[in-house]
């Protein structure tokens, strides 16, 4: 607990903490119940692109055969560029994907096998998927680190700022309240000494 004064001064100022801190408690709950929810929903959206990954990977289970053959899959396919932007969410700016774009060369239809142009569309959608799910993952980690941190100030605002300031200010009420009546007790005092003396001589 931080140390007080014992003062007019101080009770205002822990008073108008207290109002700051009531103030600002609703708005940080706000903020980490809509973090939770998306949360929730960014975990949704990387369960489905796994699946949808998955699912991709069946469908090529069959295929897995003809590309043991040695084909430079490179030399015909290749990320060209990645588009990406940021989208804030409960003040977190998170990437999203927009685009993959792919360089995209055609293989000579008479040196290929024919199952080639469906292999690089396979490959194209895997790495259309990789890539989805890796910025998902990353806005997940940056959501999740921003909700830790949101909580610890939600808690910190709930189980230790409110209740000491609270406690301060009932402190500081008491202190001041026994200042005053000790002050009404010395007046009282003084006065029977004076009305004492005054009768006395």
């Amino acid at each position: 607990m931080a140390k007080i004064k014992y003062t007019k001064t101080e009770l205002k100022q822990q008073r108008d903490a207290l109002r700051r801190f009531e103030r600002y408690l609703p708005t940080l709950q706000l903020k980490k119940q809509q973090l939770q929810m998306e949360v929730r929903h960014v975990e949704q959206q990387i369960e489905a692109k796994t699946q949808e990954e998955e699912q991709a990977r069946e469908n090529l289970a069959h295929w897995v055969k003809l590309f043991s053959e040695p084909i430079p899959f490179e030399q015909y396919l290749r990320v060209a560029e990645i588009k990406r932007s940021v989208n804030n969410i409960a003040g977190v700016n998170v990437p999203v994907l927009d685009d993959v774009r792919f360089d995209r060369t055609q293989p000579d239809l008479f040196r290929t096998p024919p199952w080639l142009d469906d292999g690089l569309d396979m490959l194209e959608k895997l790495a259309r998927l990789r890539l989805e799910r890796l910025l998902l993952e990353e806005g997940h980690r940056l959501l999740v680190q921003e909700l830790r941190i949101t909580t610890q100030r939600v808690n910190l605002f709930e189980k230790v700022k409110i209740p000491e300031t609270r406690e301060n200010i009932r402190i500081i009420r008491i202190f001041i309240g026994d200042q005053q009546t000790a002050e009404v007790a010395r007046a009282k005092m003084a006065k029977d000494r004076a009305m004492k003396a005054e009768a006395e001589s």
